[in-house]
């Protein structure tokens, strides 16, 4: 038996990356994804309720994400050019300008419903 306090065993690649990466989203629960998928991809893929209409290009800004846990250190240059997001910084992220490379924890701040 297992100790509860015991972290998962995770298989990881040369970059030390996991290659399944847990993703929680509030509302949603948590399941795993591959490494190196967009976040926006990875929130549709697991049923969240997010908007995204640019198809990744950082123009919509719809796709706005709350990191709980897990926040990228890196940012692209079309996010950091988003209007809507320049005084956003600290607050909010692009989903379709992140990629899923660690475990996660995300609230999705514009949604569909």
């Amino acid at each position: 038996m297992e100790a509860s306090w015991r972290k998962r065993s995770v298989k990881c690649n040369a970059e030390n990356e996991p290659l399944m990466p847990k993703l929680t989203v509030d509302g949603v629960g948590e399941f795993d994804v591959e490494a190196r998928t967009r976040l926006v991809l990875a929130l549709a893929d697991g049923g969240a309720d997010n908007m995204h209409a640019c198809g990744g290009h950082a123009r919509c800004t719809t796709c706005r994400v709350q990191f709980i846990n897990g926040e990228p250190q890196d940012w692209t240059q079309a996010e950091l050019n988003a209007p809507d997001v320049q005084g956003m910084v600290g607050e909010c992220r692009l989903a379709c300008q992140c990629v899923v490379k660690e475990d996660m924890h995300v609230r999705p701040l514009m949604k569909f419903s």
